[in-house]
């Protein structure tokens, strides 16, 4: 299986190849004419995206095999490995493989991006940040569109995603981290709406400088370590490092991966970039980009650094349920239904992190299960608010102004189900993982101290009850009362103005449906995630 783990990681890279090659190609006919639109004709914009659907579905069938191969007896090794030498004279090697905490986060992805895939043959964003809209026959794109460079920038986009979640030697983690930066900053910068210019390049600050610390944490564990290997280091748990050396090298990473979850106070790049972010780089932004931060923690800065762990656990569990409160609580004053789903993102985020923060078992698997269940429901919540701005032409909530189940019931009963899920409503995937963090605090881990962290599982149990008040109040003012007559469907003819009002398209359902039955399938069944989670979970905690 390792060959395909390869396969699943470059396939997409292969397919950004392709596209980037086309794009260099001649702009001028044969007989020395200028082609028209600089040599993108409308023909020419359907193979991009048929190059995405499959390259996209390739990394994904190999992932599906992969999982189905998976020894589940024993998820708490590593499996489908590859190890060669990268760069021997830097004791560099390529090295990658899969286990029970990482399992879920690539699934996670390739089904992701694939259903990103899908939706962009019919949804391509223009310069301008307006979405095609989506008819029941394909579409053309905008001259200014650009589908081989927005589908190649995905392309790109999942390598770095998938390689993250995969590599095992910390040079080769880092530069996989890295590599999502410049796709997604073109993606907000050049399809982005309002404001993306400004968006983009606080994205990339913002991350650039976290990621900056954070390779000078990686640095000074190999220093003293003498290797990159993170699964000899997670053995390790800590031997040949000292104390001081375990607390800095933690603050480091602590910083990088905290940028990048975002923890609180270093958030402020995400509800810009979610806002002006095209709908699949919103998806892509809260599905699993998102996740990197927290899978870095949990996969390097705990098992590696023991004694960091327990020095900033506290802290980490105090910023933690800060941002559960202060996400609630901003949502309650946003004007616009992206803007509040990007700091609805800051609270849920804010669960996984107090899970971290308890450094026990039961606490780690929760944070892994809101991990996943936030990636199924806040993209699905992104492409609802995509969908909506796609018809209204705007997600200002004053503007929406209600009515969406009288004119459009379907879309907004999808939105009703994606936000009880998002609120933890028993029985969906968005409960299990804020329960089983609140039940880590409840019960940390003995070297913390217990009365400070009943207080903060208190904290986030009041995070729970305002997560409810926001998403409620949401509904009321999108979902609920009478369409204003600004978006009565009478009077607008037929053709492509008539079907802005049409319900929930053909493609939209394939995009969502996987999403809704995986959000009723681990809320049901939890134990079809926690099963994989919990023996690799003991292991990183040396328990196992």
């Amino acid at each position: 299986m390792s060959g395909l783990l390869v396969v699943a990681v470059f396939a997409p890279l292969a397919g950004c190849l392709v596209l980037l090659a086309s794009l260099i190609g001649p702009r001028r006919a044969p007989d020395g004419t200028a082609r028209p639109n600089g040599g993108r004709t409308t023909a020419g914009a359907d193979w991009p995206r048929l190059v995405g659907v499959v390259t996209t579905g390739l990394a994904l069938a190999a992932v599906a095999i992969i999982m189905t191969g998976f020894d589940y007896g024993r998820a708490s090794e590593m499996q489908a490995q590859t190890d060669v030498t990268w760069a021997a004279a830097l004791d560099l090697r390529f090295h990658l493989g899969v286990d029970g905490i990482s399992l879920p986060l690539v699934v996670l992805t390739a089904l992701l991006t694939f259903l990103c895939a899908l939706y962009s043959t019919r949804v391509i964003p223009s310069a301008a940040g307006e979405a095609e809209v989506p008819g029941s026959t394909p579409t053309v794109a905008p001259a200014d569109a650009r589908p081989r460079a927005f589908i190649g920038l995905l392309l790109l986009l999942e390598t770095g995603m998938l390689g993250t979640f995969v590599a095992l030697d910390l040079i080769l983690f880092f530069v996989f981290f890295e590599t999502v930066l410049v796709p997604m900053y073109f993606l907000i910068a050049y399809w982005g709406a309002e404001d993306r210019a400004r968006a983009a390049y606080k994205f990339i600050l913002y991350t650039l400088l976290g990621s900056a610390v954070m390779l000078l944490g990686l640095l000074l564990i190999y220093v003293r370590t003498g290797t990159l290997d993170m699964v000899a280091l997670a053995a390790a748990h800590g031997a040949g490092m000292s104390h001081n050396v375990q607390v800095v090298a933690f603050l480091a990473l602590l910083i990088g991966f905290g940028v990048k979850v975002p923890m609180w106070p270093l958030h402020t790049w995400l509800p810009d970039a979610h806002t002006a972010a095209p709908t699949v780089g919103s998806v892509l932004l809260a599905g699993v980009l998102l996740k990197m931060g927290t899978y870095g923690l949990i996969r390097i800065a705990v098992p590696v650094l023991p004694a960091g762990a327990r020095e900033f656990a506290p802290y980490i569990g105090a910023l933690a349920v800060i941002g559960i409160v202060y996400g609630s609580l901003a949502c309650l004053g946003q004007a616009d239904l992206k803007r509040l789903i990007a700091y609805s993102s800051v609270g849920h985020m804010g669960f996984v992190l107090l899970g971290i923060a308890t450094l026990t078992a039961v606490g780690i698997n929760g944070a892994l299960f809101a991990n996943v269940a936030h990636g199924l429901i806040t993209g699905l919540l992104f492409f609802l608010a995509g969908a909506i701005k796609d018809r209204h032409h705007t997600s200002a909530l004053a503007e929406l102004g209600g009515g969406l189940y009288e004119r459009l019931p379907r879309l907004g009963g999808v939105l009703a189900f994606a936000a009880v899920a998002s609120l933890g409503l028993p029985g969906l995937a968005g409960f299990w993982g804020e329960v089983l963090t609140l039940f880590g605090a409840f019960d940390p881990a003995a070297v913390l101290h217990r009365p400070y962290f009943l207080v903060l599982m208190a904290i986030g149990g009041v995070g729970t009850l305002l997560t409810a008040v926001y998403l409620l109040v949401m509904l009321r003012r999108v979902a609920m009362g009478e369409s204003r007559p600004r978006w009565s469907p009478v009077g607008a003819g037929t053709g492509e103005a008539a079907s802005a009002w049409l319900d929930v398209r053909a493609i939209e359902w394939v995009s969502w449906v996987p999403l809704v039955v995986l959000i009723l399938l681990a809320g049901l069944w939890p134990k079809v995630l926690l099963a994989v989670t919990d023996p690799a979970v003991h292991t990183l905690l040396g328990a196992g």
